[in-house]
């Protein structure tokens, strides 16, 4: 699983680096999809219940989900979420950041810093003994504290031989409840936070989900197993993306 995490982290920042004004969300699967086969792995999303791409490309107000096309543009100010999932020697990773398109607003800024943030003090409570719920709880707290809310309709999860797996883990809720983390347990945790409202709906292509009040949206996650000692982040990148930016 170290292996696919690491492939994830690397094609992550790959992308990062290719996020300019004027690049299409296809241009950035077409790059995810050559780095991930070259690598001897599979695309994770490709297929998958009939998913038609090799990321996840959410730009503004789309949480996640949103599919990569020619004509989806990047345009400066603008944010967009990049999720990518690969498979190798059976075993996955899945991570995702939120990235900045150029300049944008404080707010948006913001809430990139905030989002990363709360998966990090999440990630902190991933230890033997623990509860998933508190790592939801790490979630919750710290994003409501500045004001922004969880998107309550889709969560993290399990992560082994498969892409979905249990546990289930939201983002929100009390402490000290759900399944006790035990070591060589792994966990996608993956804060989804709106600038504004936490409601969300699924677009008619059946995919993008997007805020119901059209706030901007941020998403970061990262594969994490839980170890005898500190969490392991299996898809950990060298610098936080948000910082680079």
């Amino acid at each position: 699983m170290s292996r696919a995490g690491r492939l994830v982290g690397e094609v992550l920042t790959e992308l990062a680096q290719k996020v300019v004004p004027g690049i299409s969300t296809a241009e950035l699967d077409e790059a995810a999809e050559r780095r991930i086969t070259a690598a001897g792995a599979t695309p994770a999303f490709k297929g998958y219940h009939g998913y038609p791409a090799t990321i996840c490309a959410s730009i503004n107000d789309e949480v996640i989900h949103g599919i990569p096309s020619g004509r989806r543009v990047l345009r400066e100010g603008d944010i967009i979420s990049i999720d990518v999932g690969a498979s190798l020697d059976g075993y996955y990773g899945d991570s995702a950041i939120t990235l900045p398109v150029g300049h944008v607003t404080e707010e948006a800024a913001t809430l990139l810093r905030v989002t990363e943030d709360a998966l990090l003090k999440a990630i902190d409570q991933v230890r033997p003994g623990g509860r998933v719920s508190d790592v939801s709880h790490a979630v919750q707290q710290h994003v409501e504290a500045f004001g922004f809310s969880v998107v309550r309709e889709f969560v993290g999860h399990g992560i082994g031989q498969q892409m979905h797996e249990e546990p289930q883990v939201p983002n929100y809720g009390e402490p000290g409840r759900g399944p006790r983390l035990a070591e060589g347990m792994v966990l996608a945790i993956e804060p989804m936070v709106n600038a504004g409202k936490p409601a969300v709906k699924v677009l008619s292509d059946g995919w993008t989900a997007v805020t119901r009040d059209k706030s901007l949206s941020a998403h970061f996650e990262h594969t994490v197993a839980v170890t005898a000692g500190a969490p392991w982040i299996l898809t950990a990148r060298e610098v936080p993306v948000a910082a680079r930016k």
